[in-house]
């Protein structure tokens, strides 16, 4: 204990001793490696999950207008309803015509596809559960392989269980559940290398990848380049500062979610309505993981331009450009 709150100490005073948008010593990346060299510019994407009410094409038109080259694709269009949060779907209509006429759209508007969000339920204790919800994982590899996509994106999931008092120690914690988790997560990078493809984990302080420090020794004894890190600082904002997170997961972050949450509370809000530091946030991005898209979430019609210019504007402050696609 006292050995961490020493750390945390250092860790502050190192960061209150920085430039404004610049770097202190902390931000070396872990495990020895090297931090890479800054390159010019962010990209800056946006989740297609808070636009409900759109067709693909009508959403297609309007984020393009907006200034947008990539999104990450959540399958909740009027015209490709299919996502459901935590569990599964039907996935029948999804014909291999009918994905390649989806991606097709988006395309054709400019608008690259960098990854799908599956979020599928991957900690169940039932095995049955389990594996359907697995086989609709690989399922879903399918779709983004006639697409055209091949990174997808998933938590661990949530179980609740419906009968009797919750357990003394949370399913989460438990002592079978990281074996029964890293052996669910083999499976995954299995199907990712049948597929070409890579599943990156998102961690979230209410769930099995509740910390920095515990997704790293996830993925680390895990060691397969197809199973990566979507970093969400507001996510993980409760337990770790921007810099621990960063410290821990750089080598592993392949995409960025840009939302907000105030201290203390359990629910997302957009970019700009929270307590990150995004000046903070995309110097560390573009410092350590400039290849990772920064894709704007829990956004919708009336306060996607709003968080985009709160990005913006953070990036602008620290010299960092927007990234534009090369056609």
């Amino acid at each position: 204990m006292n050995h961490m709150f020493s750390r945390r100490q250092a860790l502050k005073a190192m960061v209150q001793t920085s430039a404004f948008c610049g770097l202190s010593g902390v931000a070396r990346l872990s495990a020895g490696a090297d931090a890479p060299t800054v390159t010019k510019g962010l990209t800056v994407g946006i989740s297609t999950l808070g636009f409900g009410g759109h067709t693909n094409a009508a959403l297609a038109a309007e984020l393009a207008s907006a200034g947008f080259n990539t999104i990450q694709l959540f399958l909740t269009q009027t015209d490709s309803a299919y996502w459901k949060y935590n569990s599964r779907s039907d996935l029948a209509g999804l014909t291999p015509a009918r994905c390649k006429e989806i991606a097709k759209i988006y395309r054709d508007a400019g608008l690259a596809i960098h990854s799908i969000g599956v979020y599928t339920n991957l900690i169940h204790p039932d095995d049955n559960e389990l594996n359907a919800n697995l086989a609709y994982f690989e399922a879903m590899m399918e779709v983004g392989g006639h697409m055209g996509v091949r990174t997808f994106i998933t938590e661990a999931g949530h179980y609740y269980n419906p009968q009797g008092p919750a357990p003394r120690v949370p399913l989460e914690y438990q002592d079978d559940v990281w074996p029964r988790m890293i052996a669910t997560a083999r499976r995954l990078g299995d199907m990712a290398a049948k597929h070409d493809a890579k599943v990156l984990f998102e961690p979230s302080f209410l769930s099995f990848f509740s910390s920095a420090k515990r997704v790293r020794l996830f993925v680390e004894e895990l060691n397969s380049p197809r199973l990566r890190v979507l970093l969400d600082p507001a996510n993980l904002l409760e337990l770790n500062d921007l810099d621990e997170m960063f410290l821990q997961l750089a080598p592993w972050i392949d995409c960025l979610h840009a939302k907000d949450r105030k201290h203390h509370t359990s629910r997302g809000v957009a970019a700009g309505k929270g307590d990150i530091d995004y000046k903070r946030f995309v110097t560390l991005a573009a410092k350590h993981t400039p290849q990772a898209p920064l894709i704007l979430e829990y956004v919708g019609p009336k306060d996607y331009q709003a968080a985009r210019a709160h990005l913006l504007d953070a990036m602008r402050a620290c010299g960092i450009p927007e990234r534009v696609r090369s056609s």
